[in-house]
């Protein structure tokens, strides 16, 4: 099945809200290898003027694979996951993400674009916190791989 071109525009409900935990930001920045003190000790995130340990910008993608799930389960969207290859991340951020945020998704599809036989999905994840502010966008293309 081909990925459906009609999906651009889509707009899937908000996640469920996920409380960004201090353990969790904490073993985050171990994987990824931040020494970043901000991130790991709450004095030193308190002293640069945060509420609690900042998390990696890359975090991110732990709340914006919430809305990402929803499209890949969409049966419309024609996407066969064993054919997804992860293209391109951005994030365009308001502010930091620290623990204790309440954060909820909102994913919408920009755009999907055939290209050498292989699809295209651009998707926008609006992150907002449990006051409604916006803290980040995140930006993710998925290459999905055409038939051989």
């Amino acid at each position: 099945m081909a990925v459906n071109a009609d999906l651009a525009g889509t707009v899937y409900p908000p996640t469920a809200p996920y409380l960004v935990g201090r353990e969790d930001v904490r073993r985050f920045a171990a994987a990824v290898g931040c020494t970043d003190t901000r991130s790991l000790d709450p004095a030193a995130a308190r002293a640069a003027g945060h509420a609690d340990v900042v998390a990696p910008p890359t975090f991110a993608v732990v709340v914006q694979e919430r809305g990402l799930a929803q499209l890949l389960a969409d049966e419309r969207a024609g996407i066969d996951f064993t054919r997804v290859v992860h293209g391109e991340q951005r994030f365009r951020f308001s502010r930091p993400i620290v623990a204790g945020d309440e954060l909820t998704a909102v994913l919408t599809v920009a755009s999907v674009k055939t290209l050498g036989g292989n699809a295209m999905v651009t998707a926008d994840s609006d992150i907002r916190d449990v006051q409604g502010q916006h803290v980040l966008t995140a930006t993710s293309t998925l290459v999905v791989r055409g038939d051989a």
